[in-house]
């Protein structure tokens, strides 16, 4: 048995109730990491991440979310490997996207879960699925779950970011990316003494409209004021030509980051809940525009 294995299960204690956050559910989001931490790791390509993309077509499903995938193949210095992205489709009553995402595959190292990253923010976008697919605002929301971020072997241009690098070619070939009012992307969103940081290359506008949606909420002791860089999925969307925001830890201080320390005894269920809580209200902010 591993170590990860042998970690005893952890309780989401600390959660908000939904109706402080807009009906976002902390406990629901957690046991969603859960599930995802209980079947190991699972890089792209691996038994394991089929497992989890069946977990969430299933959500999905019983939330009758109108669902596409597109599985696809990708070179990587480790060979060819099978992909899935997975795009849930809201409609909406104008011509426009707002689109929110998250990558689910996790770093390949042994022992290495992904509880933070990238359960957390996976569940996040599981639950937002949740509220959102019965709801038809003025603009569609799309909810897109990304393959395939992590490097195989070193970070680069050429190796990361296939499942994004993948979605925004479609996107842009059926002229779908042109819609896209904003791309709303979180990672590393659950610790249990997060700190989100301004992302450098993000959109400045929709930076300053999330962290002041955030602040608004009283959420400015986890929102802070301070910028960071990342390089991460939005990158793909940016190169597009597409406003983009990374809602992202401050993963370089977490402690875990990149580590099989990265597991479910750092999750908070009253973090997500507040990930969850700004994303909902940025999108109504953005539905208002």
């Amino acid at each position: 048995m591993s170590a990860v294995a042998s970690t005893p299960p952890q309780t989401p204690d600390d959660a908000l109730p939904p109706e402080k956050t807009g009906g976002f559910d902390g406990k629901r989001a957690f046991a969603h990491v859960a599930k995802q931490v209980s079947f190991g790791p699972h890089p792209s390509g691996s038994p394991a991440i089929a497992q989890v993309q069946d977990y969430l077509l299933s959500e999905l499903k019983s939330y009758r979310c109108t669902v596409e995938i597109d599985a696809f193949s990708s070179d990587t210095p480790i060979g060819r490997l099978s992909m899935k992205n997975i795009l849930v489709k809201i409609p909406g009553e104008k011509p426009g996207i707002i689109l929110l995402g998250t990558h689910y595959d996790t770093l390949l190292m042994d022992n290495f879960v992904g509880a933070d990253d990238a359960g957390s923010s996976t569940a996040v976008m599981l639950e937002l699925a949740r509220l959102l697919c019965p709801q038809k605002g003025k603009y569609a929301v799309w909810i897109a779950f990304f393959d395939g971020e992590e490097a195989m072997k070193h970070w680069n241009d050429s190796d990361s970011r296939y499942g994004s690098r993948q979605m925004a070619a479609r996107l842009s070939t059926s002229g779908d990316i042109k819609k896209i009012r904003a791309l709303l992307l979180a990672d590393i969103v659950g610790g249990r003494n997060a700190r989100f940081l301004r992302e450098a290359s993000s959109t400045p506008a929709l930076v300053d409209l999330v962290w002041s949606t955030a602040a608004k909420l009283g959420y400015s002791a986890i929102f802070l004021n301070e910028s960071t860089s990342a390089e991460d999925d939005h990158d793909s969307f940016l190169k597009r030509g597409v406003p983009a925001v990374d809602v992202i830890g401050d993963f370089v201080n977490n402690g875990y980051w990149h580590t099989p320390q990265d597991a479910l005894d750092k999750i908070s269920a009253k973090t997500l809940a507040i990930t969850g809580h700004v994303f909902l209200e940025s999108v109504k902010q953005l539905q208002s525009k």
